[in-house]
């Protein structure tokens, strides 16, 4: 694709291995690459890279491993492309005509704030459609994309703000989306563009449960108008309740922990709170319900 400059940034911890592997596929889309930056969230020992992905890699670490989220935001502030693909390293590129799809919606309609991939399995096979960005068959407009694999404007996100860094661990492409989209831009979601994710299975269910409550929390703090927020806010945070008993999941003490951090951060980040149009909410709920045809 000419006259296209693509920047991949990939945020890794501790997974050695699966970072060799996510930059070894990125040679499927050299022909794309601008440059290649890995963010390392503090992995001991240091995150080295492979010079499979046929591109020159820089590596930024930072030894207080601040999150993947900070990252993100690194990785799109130091990127020097006008389009940067965020991928995490336990993805895999397994087509060239994903991203090259990605790319053109972006390159051709300037509503395309964002674009986002479907999930698959190493040799190619899509995961189920309930664990998809959309349920939809056709290319559409969604509320959020995942943030496994998307693909943004750079000057676009970085004017929004990027990604909320409080928010530490989940829920942040929500939030940024749904600011997307009170600014006029659209996720675009290609369900035929298939990533492969190969996820840890040793992640702490406990902690995943607490920052998606958290994180809605805080969502609905930042983004809900009043009188909204004022029945969200305690509403995301009661569902810690029904989640945590219809996953099976012991943590006695994570409601305190939530409404402590919730607090806490209210308090500290308020001036920051900035609500979306009820238009907004109103076009964020009608697409999640069902999920515009994109032309």
């Amino acid at each position: 694709m000419s006259g296209v400059r693509l920047a991949v940034g990939v945020t890794t911890r501790n997974r050695p291995e699966a970072l060799a592997t996510c930059l070894a596929s990125l040679a499927e889309i050299s022909h794309l690459l601008d440059e290649v930056i890995v963010f390392d969230d503090g992995s001991e020992p240091p995150a080295q890279a492979s010079a499979e992905c046929q591109r020159p890699v820089r590596v930024i670490r930072d030894a207080s491993s601040p999150g993947y989220i900070v990252g993100r935001n690194r990785l799109v502030r130091q990127a020097r492309a006008e389009f940067v693909l965020l991928l995490d390293d336990d993805t895999r590129v397994i087509e060239a005509s994903a991203i090259e799809r990605g790319l053109e919606i972006m390159k051709g309609d300037d509503r395309a704030g964002a674009v986002a991939f479907a999930q698959a399995e190493a040799d190619g096979r899509p995961w189920p459609a309930a664990m998809q960005p959309s349920r939809a068959a056709r290319p559409a407009v969604i509320p959020s994309f995942i943030g496994f694999a998307h693909l943004l404007r750079r000057d676009l996100f970085l004017r929004l703000g990027g990604y909320r860094e409080e928010f530490i661990f989940y829920g942040e492409e929500k939030d940024f989306c749904l600011r997307l989209l009170d600014a006029g831009y659209l996720t675009v979601y290609l369900p035929d563009a298939l990533v492969s994710h190969v996820p840890d299975p040793g992640r702490s269910r406990s902690r995943y449960l607490r920052y998606v409550v958290r994180n809605d929390c805080l969502n609905a703090f930042y983004n809900d108008p009043l009188p909204r927020a004022l029945y969200t806010l305690p509403g995301r945070y009661l569902l810690y309740f029904r989640m945590r008993r219809g996953w099976g999941i012991s943590d006695p003490w994570g409601w305190l922990w939530i409404a402590r951090d919730v607090l806490t951060y209210a308090g500290r980040t308020r001036h920051r709170r900035r609500p979306v149009s009820r238009a907004s909410i109103r076009l964020w709920s009608e697409l999640n319900k069902a999920p515009r045809p994109y032309a």
